[in-house]
């Protein structure tokens, strides 16, 4: 069964920083694109980042380029999200999505993956 976890959420400080998981089972995470989006409440599901399979391409949402960075390890079949200089609006539930078709130019549109995860909650909060 496919499966994908994320993990690595918390309660974490303004400035601060944290370093999200999703791990797959069930499946060869490399041959799937990887996008990470978060949702805060009364929101809509937002597209933050995302990656194709190789890893060699890798797109962000303005309100976090510079700050965030994803990453693969495909031997461990698993994606990071590296979030530095965290603000209060970073606060959401984070959900790690995957796709074998995600066209790039349209990879943080939530229409294009099929599979998620349950996700993991981020406050950023002093």
């Amino acid at each position: 069964q496919l499966q994908l976890v994320e993990s690595g959420g918390g309660l974490v400080q303004p400035g601060g920083s944290l370093r999200l998981s999703c791990a797959a089972s069930g499946f060869t995470l490399g041959y799937y694109a990887i996008s990470w989006f978060r949702q805060a409440p009364g929101k809509e599901r937002e597209g933050v980042s995302c990656i194709t399979q190789s890893g060699g391409t890798t797109n962000y949402a303005d309100s976090v380029k510079g700050r965030f960075t994803i990453s693969r390890d495909n031997a461990k079949n698993t994606v990071y999200l590296q979030m530095n200089s965290l603000k209060p609006e970073d606060t959401a539930v984070y959900y790690c999505a995957a796709d074998p078709y995600t066209v790039q130019t349209m990879c943080l549109m939530r229409t294009m993956y099929r599979y998620w995860g349950q996700g993991t909650q981020v406050t950023v909060s002093s």
